[in-house]
């Protein structure tokens, strides 16, 4: 049985995590990525703890097509400073911090429900 959520053409969904990396829409990626509907960037940050305007700078940028960022935090989730939260509210963007396969399975759901999200993703092993 196809359990693969239905997503339109086009969009991006996470097909695995782990081992320092992830494969989105295909394509293996290396280390942490932001993943939007349509695309999916390399993204240097390795912990929450690095977040700030400017790793948070394509989200800023992409903010009238994202109302949610989920940000997958690693293999548990972190507090986020409150600096960082006010930066994409002041963008229109909620935040949800989780632990990162939450974060990949939460997206993928959202997507296929035709929801504006994206997400930041902390690679883990």
């Amino acid at each position: 049985m196809d359990i693969t959520p239905a997503v339109p053409a086009g969009r991006q969904i996470v097909e695995s995590y782990g081992e320092g990396g992830f494969r989105v829409g295909g394509t293996r990626y290396a280390g942490s990525v932001l993943v939007f509907s349509e695309r999916t960037l390399a993204w240097p940050v390795g912990g929450v703890a690095e977040l700030d305007r400017d790793s948070l700078a394509p989200v800023l940028a992409a903010a009238e097509e994202v109302e949610i960022l989920l940000l997958g935090c690693g293999t548990r989730i972190e507090f986020v400073a409150p600096e960082v939260r006010q930066l994409l509210r002041s963008a229109g963007v909620a935040l949800e911090p989780m632990d990162t396969g939450a974060a990949c399975r939460t997206y993928n759901v959202l997507m296929a429900e035709g929801r504006r999200v994206a997400a930041a993703l902390i690679a883990v092993e």
